[in-house]
This record gives C-alpha cells, sequence and structure tokens, in this order.
C-alpha cells in the first residue's frame, strides 16, 4: 500500500511540473544558421530548465511576424529590427526587449556571369520581403556602388533558402544571403560581390521584439525566457561540440566540415549579454526618419527599446554564473 501511495505522489508531482511550465510561443524568420543560439536553448532543454514550455514557429518576414505578434498569436518573435521599428512607427504594440546579432552577416551573390557591380543595372535583385534586413542591405550596398534604386528591380521572392533555389535556376541575377547558404551559392559558380558588413558594420540583425503590454504583465516569464535564451548563447559560444552537434540536427547536413563551417560564422557573433547594438540601431533610425521627413523626437531609443530586464538579470549577476574567460565573443 506504501508503494501504490508513493508510486501516486511522485506521478502527482511529475504532473504538476509539467502544469508549472509556462506556454510560449516564438517565431523566427529565419532557417539559417543564425538561429543557432535559440536552437541551442530548445534542444538543451533550457527553456524548460527556466520554467518555459516553448514552442518555435517558423513565419517568413518580418511583416507576417509583427501582424503574429500584435495579434497575440506568438508571445515573441525573433527577427530584423526594422520590422519593429516600422510597427512602432504606426503604434503597434511593440517593443524590442533584446538583440542576439548586431551585424548584417549576408553576402551580396550574384550569378557568375555579372563580374562587377556595375553590372547589376537593369537586373532583378531578390530579397526576403521589402521593409526588412534584405532590403536594407540591398539598397546600402547599391548606395555604395552608386547605383540607384530605380536602375534594378527588387522582388519579394521569400526566405534565403528558397532565394538560393531561385538563384540555382537563374530566377534571380543576384540577392543578399546569410554566410551559410551565400558558401553553398559560390561553391555552385556563383559569385559574391561584397560581404555587407564591410558595407554597413553596424546593424540590429536579429532582435527579440514582444508586445510592450505583454512586458509589462508578464515581466517573470520574459525573465526566464531571456534566461534561457542567454544561456543557449553562452552554450554555443563556449562549447563548439554541442553547437555543431545542433547544426547538423537541424540543417539536416550530412558533411561535418560544413557544421564546423557555418560554427565559425555564428557560434561567437551573438551578443552576450544579448543588448541591442545602439550604434546600429540609430542608424537604422535616423534613415528612416531622414526618408519619412518625421521630426527627430519620433525617433527617441527608449520608444523602441526596453532593457529593463537583461539590467535586472546583470544587477542579480546571472551573467556571472559563467566563467568570465570562457564567455563568447560579443
Amino acid at each position: 500500500m506504501k508503494k501504490i501511495i508513493w508510486s501516486l505522489a511522485i506521478l502527482f508531482l511529475a504532473r504538476a511540473d509539467a502544469f508549472a511550465q509556462t506556454r510560449f510561443i516564438h517565431s523566427h524568420s529565419g532557417t539559417s544558421s543564425t538561429q543557432l543560439a535559440i536552437w541551442a536553448a530548445k534542444d538543451l532543454g533550457l527553456f524548460e530548465k527556466y520554467g518555459l514550455d516553448l514552442d518555435l514557429v517558423f513565419i517568413p518576414g518580418g511583416a507576417r511576424t509583427m501582424q503574429a505578434l500584435l495579434g497575440g498569436s506568438i508571445q515573441a518573435s525573433d527577427s530584423d529590427g526594422v520590422g519593429p521599428i516600422n510597427a512602432i512607427l504606426r503604434g503597434g504594440d511593440a517593443v524590442i526587449i533584446a538583440g542576439l546579432i548586431n551585424k548584417t552577416l549576408f553576402k551580396f551573390v550574384a550569378q557568375k556571369e555579372i563580374a562587377s557591380a556595375a553590372q547589376l543595372r537593369k537586373k532583378t535583385i531578390g530579397v526576403a520581403n521589402f521593409g526588412g534586413s534584405n532590403e536594407f542591405a540591398v539598397l546600402m550596398a547599391l548606395k555604395a556602388w552608386n547605383i540607384p534604386k530605380e536602375a534594378v528591380t527588387l522582388v519579394a521572392a521569400g526566405g534565403s533558402a528558397v532565394r538560393l533555389a531561385a538563384m540555382e535556376k537563374h530566377g534571380l541575377d543576384a540577392t543578399v544571403l546569410p554566410y551559410d547558404h551565400a558558401l553553398i551559392a559560390s561553391r555552385a559558380g556563383m559569385r559574391v560581390l561584397a560581404d555587407i558588413p564591410e558595407l554597413v558594420p553596424d546593424f540590429p540583425d536579429k532582435v527579440i521584439t514582444v508586445r510592450r503590454s505583454y512586458l509589462e504583465k508578464e515581466r517573470g516569464t520574459l525573465k526566464k525566457y531571456l534566461q534561457a535564451l542567454s544561456e543557449g548563447i553562452y552554450q554555443v559560444g563556449t562549447n563548439r561540440e554541442k553547437g555543431t552537434t545542433i547544426l547538423r540536427k537541424r540543417l539536416k547536413l550530412t558533411d561535418p566540415n560544413l557544421a564546423e563551417e557555418n560554427y565559425n560564422i555564428y557560434g561567437g557573433n551573438y551578443s552576450y549579454p544579448p543588448r541591442v547594438g545602439k550604434t546600429g540601431l540609430i542608424g537604422v533610425l535616423e534613415q528612416i526618419q531622414q526618408q519619412s521627413n518625421a521630426p527627430k523626437s519620433d525617433f527617441e531609443v527608449r520608444r523602441f527599446v526596453d532593457e529593463s530586464i537583461i539590467d535586472d538579470l546583470e544587477r542579480e549577476g546571472f551573467f556571472k554564473r559563467f566563467p568570465t574567460k570562457e564567455r563568447p565573443k560579443q
């Protein structure tokens, strides 16, 4: 009888622990190795460790992501900073609470017949969607090459894998691709015209956005969420084997060298603690302000970013739990 009672008690505690997990939905807009830290937090059980029952959902494009976030279908999203900024400017209930990657890890890729940037005139260039980091990167590159936007045709062509496939079928003349897909394109004979970080050194390429109202009501939940993400960044930044294993699984890579190459690109490029790079953010705000002719007072950083939970975690010594000498590069 005692054994039965003890077994029932264990079962009750297990169920109670399951119910204690807070349901949380995070959306990601990319399927490349830029997702490594988030995949790590999920695959290593870190969200569960901090009390979250988290689901990852893929929503292509920043505009669709913002629609889902503002509509309450998801609790948080990772995307470039342009989408959230535009949503906030339109009065959307959104705010950026963290930054994962603070530079655009894209390469400008063209068909092999295009030997120089000058030959892009009258060509079709694919971007994921209008108003996002892809378009921003393309426009910055064109500006650096003194090519007016009107001299090319920009088309919304979908995510990086879709655009790579379109390039392989010669459906596009050029596009910007994350480093891992650009590596595949280069091996397929396509030409890399530029490394975007050399043209745009600072850019809020991957930020975490939530509804401001959710931040006010669910600070405890978001604190757990950022703890898990932060530990995910730390884990992949300090443990190559974990990082490459996750990449092989998530990207279905059979060639271990590809996993190593992708890890070398992304493993140390996450911000830790996960703060938004203010230089890149201010640069984007200034560009949007100049294009819209809106008053500068509408573009104060605090309107778009609230890192108060990260501030709390730093005050509480959360980030000091991990050995300083082994922390990932910032």
